[in-house]
């Protein structure tokens, strides 16, 4: 399925605008961490798994697994992921890996990092 590059940025602009006004609440990634997925990374998660799966389960798990391992450790490599492209703020960076995109916030008062969606590459070709 195929999604227009106007559209993804304003699922991403509500995202953060819904964090931003506290209109609803994003639930840590894992318990206890100070990364926050939003509803829609969540449901796209949901829905690469799904199709992942539908070719070979096996390789959706490893792709659960090496997300999960570059999404907790991305405190530590803050420095090396670049603006996002589909915001204008120097706190919102892109995370690039395996041929996705995870644009992210960064809240330095609330000290969280908050998943705003999680996009293939292929979705705005």
């Amino acid at each position: 399925m195929l999604i227009d590059m106007q559209n993804i940025t304003i699922q991403l602009h509500k995202e953060l605008k819904s964090y931003i006004g506290s209109e609803v609440e994003f639930i840590p990634y894992y318990p206890g961490m100070s990364i926050l997925a939003s509803n829609l990374y969540k449901e796209q998660l949901k829905e690469i798994l799904k199709h992942l799966e539908e070719e070979n389960a096996s390789n959706a798990k490893s792709f659960e697994l090496y997300l999960d391992t570059v999404i907790v450790n991305m405190q530590t490599k803050i420095k090396k992921y670049k603006q996002s492209i589909y915001f204008n703020d120097e706190n919102i960076k892109d995370i690039e890996n395996q041929g996705y995109t995870i644009p992210f916030y960064i809240d330095e008062k609330k000290k969280v990092y908050v998943l705003l969606g999680l996009l293939s590459r292929k979705t705005v070709a």
